[in-house]
């Protein structure tokens, strides 16, 4: 019985959503439902996708990193907010800048995703997995050097000692 249990509740989920965003019990929206939620599901089970496991290491320097980016979004907060206020009489420099990283490790680039998209004024634009550069787009890019400071030093170098070997 756990095992029933089990095997439908992707689809049941699947077909809850389907008919809450369609915001329809119709017959058709009905079987459109099961059917969206059982091809998927068994487009996930054939695919054999398997989550990677996380072996973070060293949660103290995690937690300091939590503290330095939640510091850090609160500045950004401010100086975004100062830019919209200041509207066309704002100084700013929008720019892309390209940030080679040495993170590899999937979990501790996801977190280097998050980390960068969390803080307003700046966004993850692409990163080439082949070369490990991070692109990055800047609201405020006035010194280049100071935010390859910023992503390498105060992000990467604690992600790499939190995830890499």
């Amino acid at each position: 019985m756990k095992r029933i249990v089990h095997i439908l509740t992707l689809p049941l989920l699947l077909l809850a959503l389907w008919l809450l965003l369609n915001d329809s019990l119709s017959a058709g929206q009905i079987t459109l439902g099961v059917l969206l939620a059982l091809t998927l599901t068994g487009a996930l089970a054939a695919s054999q996708l398997r989550p990677l496991r996380a072996h973070p290491r060293r949660l103290l320097l995690a937690v300091r990193l939590l503290a330095h980016v939640a510091w850090d979004i609160a500045v950004s907060n401010v100086a975004v907010a100062c830019i919209i206020w200041k509207g066309r009489k704002a100084d700013i420099t929008p720019g892309f800048i390209r940030i080679p990283l040495r993170l590899r490790d999937p979990h501790g680039l996801a977190a280097l995703a998050c980390i960068v998209t969390y803080t307003p004024g700046t966004v993850w634009a692409e990163y080439a997995e082949a070369e490990g550069v991070l692109t990055l787009h800047v609201l405020d890019l006035k010194d280049e050097s100071a935010w390859l400071r910023i992503i390498q030093q105060r992000y990467e170098r604690p992600l790499l000692e939190i995830f890499e070997p």
